[in-house]
This record gives C-alpha cells, structure tokens and sequence, in this order.
C-alpha cells in the first residue's frame, strides 16, 4: 500500500471520499511540498457556470493552492445584466457574469501571483459536454449553473470518472437528485455539496442540548424574507425579446423543454420557475436545514403538510381562483414531521 506522501491527485481525492473529509482539511505532505502545491499535484477543477453567485464565490476558491482552476464553461459568452443585489446605487448596467468573464478573472488572478504580465492557461466552453469530453486533465467540476443542471452535469461527470462539487440543490426534480445520488454511490466518484454553515455557536447551542438545559426540542421553526424575485405568475413571461448576441439559448435549457427565449427566466431569476428552479426552500432552506439536522440528528421526515398563497382574478364579476403550474407561490408555510 502507498504512504500517503506518495497518493496521486486521483488517489488523494477517492481517498478523501471514503474518508469523508471532502477537500477541506489537506496536510501539506499529502500536496506535494512544505509550503507549495506541486503543479503536478494540484486539483485541476472546471467551472461550470458563471453568474453571480459563482463570480461571488471564485475568489476565494482561487486563493486555495491545491486547486488549479483550467477551465470555465457558460452558455452566456458575456454580459453586464445580471440582476444586482442589494439596494440602488444608480447603477447604469447589471452585474457580469459569462464564460468570458470568468476565464478572464481566473488568468488576471493567476498572472498577478505569479508576477507575470499575462496567463492565459484557462480555457473557455459553451457546452459543458464538449469541456468534458476535450479536457482530459480535469479532476473536478464545480456546478454554479442553475439548479435545472446541476443534476445533468453531475452526472456527466461522474459518468467520465471526475469529481463533481455542486451548489445547491443536488436537482432540480425528486427523481433526478435520487438518480445522480444513486450513481454517486454505485460509482464512488466524490461529490460535495457547498452550501452548508457549521458556526460555532451551533455547538454551543448543541452542548445546551445534551445538558438538558433547555428542554425537550419539540418545534422548530425557519422562516425567510424570500422571494428577492419574480415569482407567483400562473402565466407563461409575455416578454420575449431576440435571444441576446453570444447567448446559447438551447444550451441553458439543457435538459428542459423548449420554450421561447425570455429574460424572465434567466440570470439569477430562475428559482420563481418550477422547470428550472427550486424557489426559496432550495435558496436558503438548505443553510438552515443543515444545521438543523446537525444539531438535533433528525432521521427523514414521515409526513408533510403546506398551505400556499394563490392568485385570484376577476372572470365574469366574480372572483376565481387561477391554477398556478409553472411557478413557486409568493407564499408559503411547509411542515414537517420528523422522528
């Protein structure tokens, strides 16, 4: 059996699959130097998607020196009209997001460490297939597509031998997240979640727990402030302009349905739309269930219940309730029970 000091980079990471430590605690010996990551020992990782939340979260992922970041793939080449968070500051254009963008903040931060004027070692793809079938070297994805994808890309992935490190959700529908959770565990090709929360205040409220301090925990309840978008329309979006220059409008649709092109459905607004996100449960639900489960080891719900809010309209004087099949509610209220 090999010392660890001698793992490859493949080796390292099936390793640290079985051993469930992810990609988070590395020791130095097992990356290849005392203080630097041998080039031939870094994780060479692909992103796959690059709006505003994968922009948000590159900077701090290219600061870590066991990933090497070659490649970058988004249907959107580049633009400047993602919605901006936050409140107005009189902002002429949106935020960026595309292919385009992301390779370019990937060499500029890669140039600028190693003191050299230029680096030009990322490449950039439309069509995610086409990056895993021509990149050979990749050893990971990262998923910060849409959530109607991550099961898609997931399992492309896994299905090439490669890591796949996903935003939430894991999918989009039911059937897809227990397909791609399935062949994770038939292939045992590592995957990750990212979005979890582990303060240390959960442990202290935890310790609390145990002691008995607090009591029997019989209810616990989460609320949000979402939808920070559209959303509640039992209609189809009337707005439907050309599909914008260097935006591959089959490729985002992926594995959905053809419909006509609407901005509507896009760039950061896609969560109100059951095709092709998940709504406020899928947005911020998971950083707070995480902890949740964690805290009080719940098994699997056994029964669930909700109550949502619904659209009304006026239909021969009288007031009639619209059936709403294409997107979230403005409102609702879930319960669970939990053994």
């Amino acid at each position: 059996m090999k010392k660890t000091k001698d793992l490859t980079r493949r080796e390292f990471i099936k390793a640290a699959a079985v051993s469930g430590i992810g990609l988070t605690v590395v020791p130095a010996h097992v990356l290849g130097g005392t203080g630097r990551v041998a080039p031939s020992d870094k994780i060479n990782v692909a992103l796959i998607g690059c709006g505003t939340q994968a922009l948000k979260m590159l900077p701090d992922w290219l600061k870590r020196p066991e990933l090497q970041f070659v490649s970058v793939c988004d249907p959107n080449r580049e633009s400047y009209d993602y919605p901006l968070w936050g409140k107005s500051k009189g902002e002429k254009k949106g935020a960026p997001g595309g292919r385009e963008v992301g390779r370019a903040r990937i060499n500029e931060f890669y140039a600028k460490n190693a003191g050299k004027a230029a680096y030009k070692g990322c490449s950039a793809y439309a069509d995610f297939r086409e990056l895993l079938e021509k990149e050979k070297g990749v050893d990971a994805v990262f998923i910060m597509t849409p959530d109607h994808l991550h099961a898609t890309v997931a399992a492309a992935a896994m299905k090439k031998g490669i890591m796949a490190g996903s935003h939430k959700p894991v999918g989009n529908f039911m059937h897809e997240t227990r397909v791609v959770c399935e062949m994770a565990k038939q292939t045992k090709i590592p995957t990750q979640l990212f979005a979890f929360q582990d303060p240390k205040e959960l442990y202290v409220l935890k310790e609390w727990i145990n002691q008995g301090l607090i009591g029997e925990v019989k209810e616990l309840h989460r609320w949000t402030n979402r939808p920070m978008w559209p959303q509640g329309s039992p209609y189809l979006p009337t707005n439907t302009p050309p599909i914008p220059d260097g935006f591959d409008w089959d490729l985002w649709l992926g594995p959905a349905l053809p419909r006509t092109y609407s901005p509507d459905y896009t760039h950061t607004v896609f969560r109100g739309w059951y095709d092709f996100g998940g709504g406020c449960l899928a947005d911020m639900g998971y950083y707070g269930f995480w902890k949740d489960w964690r805290l009080l080891n719940l098994g699997m719900p056994i029964s669930a219940e909700g109550s949502a809010s619904f659209t009304c309209e006026i239909r021969d004087f009288r007031s009639t309730w619209v059936e709403n099949n294409l997107s979230y509610p403005h409102a609702a209220t879930l319960q669970w029970e939990v053994p």
